[in-house]
């Protein structure tokens, strides 16, 4: 599904427009999905020790000019708060289009002693991006939500060991994406090129879209080393009292995670959630024929929902009176939800219910005793089903080039194409020349940590040099 059909995401109640051009409302149903993953991964940072904190939406210019190349790739996407009221401001401030640089400052000031070591910090926050290039629901929006940790720590092997943490982080985000959002996703290296400004490296996870041919990024994380602190003069007294600089990290997922998983499942119908994130994860709908008890079907909807909701499933009934069972079937497949439920006469009659999986709308009639258990098991069915169709549609789109006319070939074919790479910035750069079009131009989407042998003598597909390490090549969101 693109997300471009974003019809869907109205009727789907995931978004509504704002009357601010590339701003929009993010309705309980999106908000709800969010909530979801925010539990998992408050849980991952308690277990992690990472103290949740927020700071200011504005940053001064002062402060966010401090780093000019760290800034140059937000440069023109930073949005500016110039007036108070019909007064100039005496100095413009920025409204935070990341937090390195309005968290660092007060790093300096609180870490002074290998005793504060390590201060790891997580905020939940908005962050404004003035996006230029087609706003996109979820996906380039110009305002979005997100959490970003930032972690200092006395030594390099301390923060690479957390870069245990920042591969630890990675690993969670995988997880969030494939086994909530049902999702695959490839973990790997960033290019230089690529990379997050002022970071030594960054990782990430990569999702791709094979209806529109393009990579996504989902999320990532950064080895920051030493730069920020140099910058922000963030040092501390070692145990043998000698000053020494910190090292760094940061990480962050944002909403476009949600973007990600509508256009992987979404379909002709609508929306398609996976049950372990879905706002109601089964709608339960009497179907009374003529001269039906209808209150008897109804007293057997809210009898199942209510049993259903105390065993910790989202249940909903549909007892509105004013549309067809039909009506209600495509409304409900519209938004997603995972498993409907029927109860008609018959189904009263022989104390069944139907069910109807959204996914692959397989049909069944199963007995009101043991329901409950028998719908977890098939919410879990469905979820891994999700999962497993995505995947096999994911890797039936990746193909291996190792030439550049079967590089331009597979491009043309929307693939997601794994190549040797020579790892040089200036071929990555020549490639993205090469291939400019109206709908942008192929970059590295990331170098997967599971790399493939590369045999002895292989050549980059580019430059015809000796290749260093498989990367994912493609065209991206």
């Amino acid at each position: 599904m693109k997300i471009s059909d974003n019809g869907i995401l109205r009727c789907g109640e995931m978004m509504a427009y704002y009357d601010i051009s590339g701003c929009y409302i993010l309705r309980p149903n999106a908000m709800k999905i969010w909530n979801i993953m925010r539990t998992y991964f408050d849980a991952v940072l308690e277990k992690a020790e990472v103290d949740e904190n927020y700071f200011p939406l504005f940053v001064s210019a002062s402060v966010l000019e401090k780093e000019k190349d760290h800034v140059q790739g937000f440069a023109p996407e930073v949005a500016w708060v110039t007036k108070a009221g019909k007064s100039d401001l005496n100095v413009p401030i920025a409204i935070r289009p990341t937090s390195e640089t309005v968290i660092y400052p007060y790093f300096s000031k609180w870490i002074k002693s290998h005793r504060d070591l390590p201060l790891k910090l997580n905020q939940w926050n908005n962050v404004v991006r003035w996006e230029f290039s087609k706003p996109t629901p979820f996906i380039r929006s110009r305002e979005f939500l997100w959490q970003e940790g930032h972690t200092a720590h006395a030594t390099e092997e301390d923060a690479d060991n957390e870069v245990g943490l920042v591969l630890e982080v990675l690993d969670h985000y995988r997880h969030l994406y494939e086994e909530y959002l049902a999702v695959p996703v490839v973990k790997g290296m960033k290019s230089e090129n690529e990379k997050f400004a002022g970071a030594r490296y960054t990782t990430s996870v990569e999702a791709f879209i094979p209806e529109t041919g393009r990579g996504i990024q989902g999320a990532t994380s950064h080895c920051l080393g030493t730069k920020f602190a140099k910058m922000f003069d963030i040092k501390f007294t070692n145990k043998e009292g000698k000053n020494e600089l910190v090292w760094q990290n940061s990480w962050a997922y944002s909403t476009r995670t949600i973007g990600v998983m509508i256009m992987t499942h979404g379909d002709d119908k609508g929306l398609v959630n996976p049950p372990k994130v879905a706002p109601i994860q089964v709608i339960v709908i009497p179907v009374p024929f003529k001269d039906a008890d209808t209150k008897e079907i109804s007293k057997a909807c809210c009898a199942v929902k209510d049993a259903l909701r105390e065993a910790g499933i989202r249940a909903k009934e549909d007892l509105s009176d004013n549309y067809s069972p039909k009506w209600k079937y495509s409304h409900w497949e519209m938004k997603g939800v995972p498993l409907r439920i029927e109860i008609g006469p018959r189904d009263l009659a022989k104390n069944q219910v139907r069910t109807v999986r959204r996914d692959n709308g397989v049909k069944a009639d199963v007995p009101r005793v043991g329901l409950v258990e028998h719908v977890k098991e098939l919410l879990g069915k469905i979820q891994q089903n999700m999962f497993d169709v995505a995947k096999q549609k994911r890797d039936d789109a990746c193909v291996v080039v190792k030439t550049w006319d079967e590089f331009v070939e597979a491009l043309g074919q929307k693939k997601l194409i794994l190549a040797p790479w020579c790892d040089e910035a200036e071929v990555e750069m020549d490639v993205k020349r090469r291939t400019k079009d109206e709908v942008g131009a192929a970059k590295t989407l990331c170098s997967p940590f599971d790399q493939p042998e590369i045999p002895e003598g292989t050549l980059c597909f580019a430059s015809g040099k000796l290749a260093k390490k498989w990367t994912y090549w493609g065209k991206s969101y």
